[in-house]
């Protein structure tokens, strides 16, 4: 099982004046990012080739899987087309909310519990039979 990539997060919300320091900084990081004026929100850029992303996905309810396929569809024809979308389309920042981490999130936590449990070594005692 691969190990997951050091984040800082932790330690910024432990620290509100880090996050308040660091906040221009990540909101200027998403305007450049530009997927925002594409309609698409941050979860859409999981990249779907991890098994554990595969397993998340078939895992969201019909609306979400939906709106999900939709929104990069009409990403990649605004790609194709070298457009965005006008300026009251572009997704806002309170749409841009978590809906495929937290089930990714769940499905690494059920490997890991499974991991776990398949390498249970049981060890007895001296003098137990």
């Amino acid at each position: 099982m691969p190990v997951p990539a050091p984040s800082l997060i932790d330690a910024v919300v432990a620290r509100p004046w880090l996050a308040r320091l660091l906040k221009p900084v990540a909101n200027w990081y998403v305007n450049a990012a530009g997927y925002r004026q594409m309609g698409l929100r941050a979860d859409d850029l999981i990249c779907e080739e991890d098994e554990r992303v595969l397993k998340a996905l078939k895992r969201l309810s019909p609306k979400e899987n939906y709106d999900r396929v939709y929104r990069l569809r009409r990403a990649t024809q605004l790609s194709l087309q070298h457009k965005l979308l006008p300026k009251n389309e572009w997704t806002k920042p309170e749409e841009d909310v978590p809906y495929l981490t937290p089930v990714l999130k769940q499905v690494v936590a059920e490997e890991k519990e499974r991991h776990a449990l398949d390498t249970l070594e049981v060890v007895r005692r001296k003098g137990q039979h």
